[in-house]
């Protein structure tokens, strides 16, 4: 006999590498098994115990005995040995395994139902057509596993599922053993539902953080995923409202920090400030660049987009000290040193400026932009935008 047993073991067993193990638990706490005297020609129905939220896979066992008899191993028992429920259905053996040892002469028809009413209905009329699954040919003991995404027995606001019997004994009365046993996966007992995961990312978008970034999808995941593992969703939708926004807060810092999530949220920015920049919306372009400066993100480029927005809107003393900062960065930045003379320029201080135009005019601003043809755009820009222009043909005439 155990060695019957063992054989039917690695049978299944030998099925798992195939199929990677689901992450969840057998919830023998929450099993149902009641064992029920059905008389003769009679029917019943029996409720499973609550399901517990998570639920996504069951498997049940249905065995008749005669009045002695007792089982041999329990459902429980028997699934210790099976890891997840991929195990039990890949192939005859798992049935054959789930099967009850022994079972009495008698047998029943049974029927699955996700309500009461259309249970108790079924009492009065034997009829199963609004049953989730019937088998209409009497057996004296059964076993299957129903799954959330195969069956209609098992669904996610099915909180019981009623087992309905009829005894095919038309003269004794029958012992029926009912055992059920949930599979709950780990992940979905937390109670984070696709509608409870959405309300989060909602609520995040709101925030000031989220609406600076261009897509904001990256940043408010990561803030959700910090909130599935540290809450259930019932603990966290529990919380005050002043808990939920320093959760929100703590979270968004964390992932703001983070440091490839906040490559793209930075890059973002930096595009977000370009595209400012070339509407002329320079009051709004120096709101996000202060925010990479602050966050101590930013990179000599972005003290010059800043320091170039300061000369637009005339502020010219704020130019010259954000310019100053992003040297310390790059000497090598010629975009910034060009922002800088510029700065020097308009600020009447024509000595500095002249240093640094003379310096660099023989070089590019970049790959394919000359320092002196940049200079003459920039000067364009400048004198559409009122400012003071004196000293620019003095610059031009430096180049000649």
């Amino acid at each position: 006999m155990r060695s019957r047993k063992l054989v039917l073991v690695l049978l299944i067993s030998s099925f798992y590498p195939a199929f990677a193990q689901k992450e969840g638990y057998w919830d023998k706490e929450r099993s149902t098994t009641k064992e029920i005297i059905v008389s003769a020609r009679d029917r019943i129905i029996i409720p499973t115990e609550d399901l517990p939220l998570g639920t996504t896979e069951v498997v049940y066992r249905i065995t008749l005995l005669d009045e002695n008899q007792q089982l041999a191993s329990s459902l429980v028992s028997v699934l210790k040995s099976i890891p997840d429920p991929t195990g039990i259905s890949q192939g005859s053996a798992g049935a054959v395994f789930l099967m009850s040892k022994i079972s009495g002469d008698d047998k029943c028809k049974y029927a699955l139902f996700t309500d009461q009413a259309t249970a108790k209905s079924y009492i009065q009329s034997g009829k199963t057509d609004k049953a989730c699954y019937a088998q209409e040919e009497p057996v004296s003991k059964d076993a299957k596993r129903l799954s959330l995404d195969k069956s209609i027995c098992l669904q996610p606001n099915v909180n019981t599922i009623w087992f309905g019997f009829e005894s095919k004994n038309w003269i004794l009365k029958q012992k029926v053993v009912l055992e059920v046993v949930p599979w709950v996966d780990i992940k979905l007992s937390r109670g984070w539902s696709q509608e409870n995961k959405k309300e989060i990312i909602s609520q995040c978008k709101t925030s000031n953080l989220a609406q600076k970034m261009a897509n904001s999808d990256d940043f408010c995941v990561c803030i959700l995923d910090k909130i599935q593992k540290q809450y259930r969703y019932t603990e966290f939708d529990k919380l005050l409202a002043m808990e939920k926004i320093k959760a929100y807060k703590d979270y968004g810092s964390s992932c703001y920090n983070d440091v490839n999530l906040s490559k793209n949220i930075y890059s973002d920015l930096r595009n977000q400030a370009s595209k400012l920049i070339k509407a002329q919306k320079y009051g709004e372009a120096i709101a996000l660049l202060h925010t990479i400066i602050t966050d101590k993100k930013a990179t000599a480029l972005d003290y010059s987009s800043i320091g170039y927005c300061y000369i637009l809107t005339k502020q010219y003393e704020k130019a010259i000290k954000f310019l100053k900062e992003g040297e310390k960065l790059d000497e090598t930045e010629l975009q910034l040193k060009l922002n800088l003379a510029h700065a020097y320029l308009v600020n009447d201080d024509y000595k500095d400026a002249k240093a640094i135009y003379k310096k660099y005019q023989t070089q590019n601003v970049t790959d394919s932009l000359s320092w002196i043809e940049k200079v003459k755009l920039d000067f364009a820009v400048f004198k559409k935008a009122n400012l003071p222009s004196g000293n620019f043909d003095r610059v031009l005439d430096l180049f000649n």
